[in-house]
């Protein structure tokens, strides 16, 4: 009887081990979506989905010119939830309220973990390529990053609340994706008529000279504009000739949960600096960081140049809520998957966003505000507070530093010549 050679059997272990490591991997993802599920059922605030209320029950109002007198307060009595996005996102929201609320909300949260299960994909291929992907190793971390990306606080509130925030995040990185103009600006177009903050994808295209794909967008937009107004005209009015703007409107804009640069430097200066020379100062200052930070980043790194992007984005907007972070995600697989991944400081910084996420110290904060109208008065919490404005800072000084060190080192080897062409010298 023959004896399978040793190194058939080393073979074999080296085909069945990432077969293993992907099995493990589906159980453990297939028991966080059942622990989420199991979370919403038997929790007694596990289905209060705030944000969901009012998309469903917001977008009911159509047509009666009360879109924006509604108010949702069952939930949140400290803090009636109004609907504050553009008349277009109701349109869309508006077919939700069809069906019961109960199977609206599974069906949001088994969607909204399916989403970023995407965005988890789309980074990885960002990152290396689809053809890379096909390794079992990729499809393994994956798989387990979406498990682990399930309970960090981002995506945690995210589904709490029922929140939008992953599908705009998988919709922009697919226009990134995407090589065709009149995809990428459809994408964004319809992104930004839903939620006006992804508009900032926008100018990843623009720094890009995407022209095309850039002006698509800004028409696709208008388009949904367009639309709300032939059909809905009062509120169209009134949303973008009153209410937009108006931060207050979206809630406690000193509140900890606010994570933008007004947030955090209203709660050092104890009061709203609404859009004063402070503001405008530290959102300069934020660009002038996240231009320099693009420019050292290579021309072929689509999901860096994005965060770059994206970051600035959520520092300049008045309202940035701990939930609206989905992108620390795909920045922490970057950091540690990315093509800085070896240059000093890259872990330290993933370790920064993954114990800030794992934590969630906005979260854990919000329980030593009196309540949400409290601004901080500077201290030891204002501090604390900026976590996520302080790791963006952070962030762009690194990147800033670590790819033109790691451009200088590519150039010098380059300059080095090979043994061969010093001899064809």
């Amino acid at each position: 009887m023959n004896r399978p050679s040793r190194s058939a059997v080393t073979a074999k272990a080296r085909l069945t081990e990432p077969v293993a490591q992907l099995r493990l991997a589906l159980i453990a993802l297939a028991l966080a979506v059942l622990a989420r599920i199991l979370w919403v059922v038997l929790v007694p605030n596990g289905m209060n989905l705030v944000d969901l209320h009012v998309y469903v029950d917001g977008s009911a109002q159509l047509g009666g010119g009360h879109l924006y007198d509604f108010t949702d307060s069952s939930k949140t009595p400290d803090f009636p939830l109004p609907f504050t996005y553009p008349p277009f996102a109701a349109i869309v929201f508006y077919p939700l309220h069809w069906l019961p609320f109960d199977v609206v909300a599974f069906g949001w949260l088994l969607l909204t973990m399916a989403a970023l299960y995407g965005v988890v994909w789309l980074s990885f291929e960002l990152l290396l390529g689809k053809a890379a992907l096909r390794e079992p190793k990729w499809r393994v971390a994956i798989v387990a990053w979406t498990a682990v990306g399930i309970w960090l606080e981002p995506m945690r509130t995210t589904l709490d609340y029922g929140q939008v925030n992953v599908f705009l995040v998988l919709g922009a990185m697919l226009a990134v994706r995407s090589t065709r103009w009149w995809i990428s600006g459809t994408l964004v177009g319809v992104l930004a008529g839903v939620k006006l903050t992804p508009a900032v994808t926008g100018l990843y295209f623009v720094a890009r000279r995407r022209w095309w794909t850039a002006l698509w967008s800004g028409a696709v937009f208008a388009g949904t504009v367009l639309l709300s107004y032939l059909t809905l005209p009062e509120e169209t009015e009134k949303y973008f000739g009153e209410l937009l703007g108006d931060a207050t409107r979206i809630g406690p804009v000193g509140s900890v949960s606010n994570q933008s640069l007004r947030g955090a430097l209203s709660r050092f200066a104890g009061h709203d600096v609404q859009s004063g020379p402070l503001l405008i100062g530290a959102i300069l200052v934020t660009a002038v960081l996240a231009v320099l930070a693009w420019r050292a980043l290579r021309s072929d790194d689509l999901l860096g140049t994005l965060i770059v992007v994206q970051f600035f984005g959520l520092m300049a907007s008045p309202i940035s809520w701990s939930h609206h972070w989905i992108w620390l995600i795909p920045t922490v697989l970057w950091l540690l998957y990315g093509p800085l991944r070896e240059v000093a400081g890259a872990r330290a910084v993933a370790a920064f966003w993954m114990v800030d996420m794992v934590i969630g110290l906005p979260w854990v904060l919000a329980f030593f505000q009196p309540t949400i109208w409290t601004i901080s008065r500077p201290g030891i919490l204002s501090l604390l507070g900026a976590v996520n404005v302080i790791g963006v800072l952070i962030f762009y000084v690194w990147v800033i530093r670590a790819g033109r060190r790691e451009r200088s080192g590519v150039d010098a080897a380059a300059r080095v010549p090979t043994q061969g062409s010093a001899r064809a010298g």
